[in-house]
């Protein structure tokens, strides 16, 4: 019995420090491959990722680590809050497993990438200008994939904030806080709006994902025995 409540309280840290490492993992790849795009020039942006191919290849591992912690984090959370509602902790698993399924497919376009402008002998078949333009395009895919995946977040985080209202394991301002994130993600559903209101499209998944990655990580979770930590809030 000892072994198994101390279990269930190691299971909420475990998700914080997966969670805590997706977003790390994610912002490192974000500047690691991003910094390295020119937008609307093919040309440079070819150049700098031949000059700095490492550090492509370092964001393609970091897209890869973060994807995978994600896959663990939605199994983890489904754990967490199956309790408070089943079906909708499985509607928000489903939802982010799409996500990461996207995410996964998108790093192909990272390897494609670089296998456009490495030494392949027959891409000589192509002039300089159709390569890198190749190159471009691949990039712009992972990036047009990299919005849908965050689409599918964005309904994710949305239902976890509501479980977390549901459920009595975390405190409700965390529940608003990845509230707010959902919908900060869902904007780019359309993506002239995410364009618009960028940069601060991401500060509000950033503080909301990262304060419950981190409350879990240090006061894991109100989890007991008792179903009752897990009734519905009454109102009024």
């Amino acid at each position: 019995m000892r072994q198994t409540i101390g279990g269930l309280h190691a299971r909420p840290r475990i998700a914080g420090a997966l969670y805590l490492l997706t977003i790390v993992t994610g912002v490192l790849a974000q500047y690691l491959g991003g910094g390295l795009v020119a937008a609307g020039d093919a040309a440079s942006t070819a150049s700098s990722i031949s000059a700095h191919i490492t550090q492509f290849r370092f964001a393609f591992l970091a897209d890869l680590v973060m994807t995978a912690s994600y896959v663990a984090v939605t199994a983890c959370f489904y754990e967490l809050f199956k309790s408070a509602s089943r079906s909708l902790s499985l509607v928000a698993a489903c939802l982010s497993l799409v996500g990461c399924a996207v995410l996964a497919s998108s790093l192909l376009f990272y390897l494609a990438t670089l296998f456009v402008l490495g030494d392949t002998a027959y891409l000589s078949a192509f002039t300089s200008d159709q390569v890198q333009a190749i190159a471009m395009l691949s990039i712009k895919f992972k990036a047009y994939a990299y919005i849908v995946a965050l689409t599918f977040f964005g309904f994710y985080c949305l239902l976890i904030g509501l479980l977390i209202f549901k459920s009595r394991i975390i405190p409700k301002f965390i529940g608003v806080l990845m509230t707010i994130a959902g919908l900060a993600w869902l904007t780019y559903a359309w993506p002239p709006l995410a364009a618009s209101l960028s940069p601060y499209t991401g500060l509000p998944g950033l503080i909301g994902e990262g304060t419950l990655a981190l409350w879990l990580l240090i006061r894991g979770a109100a989890t007991s025995n008792s179903s009752r930590d897990f009734a519905p809030i009454p109102h009024g």
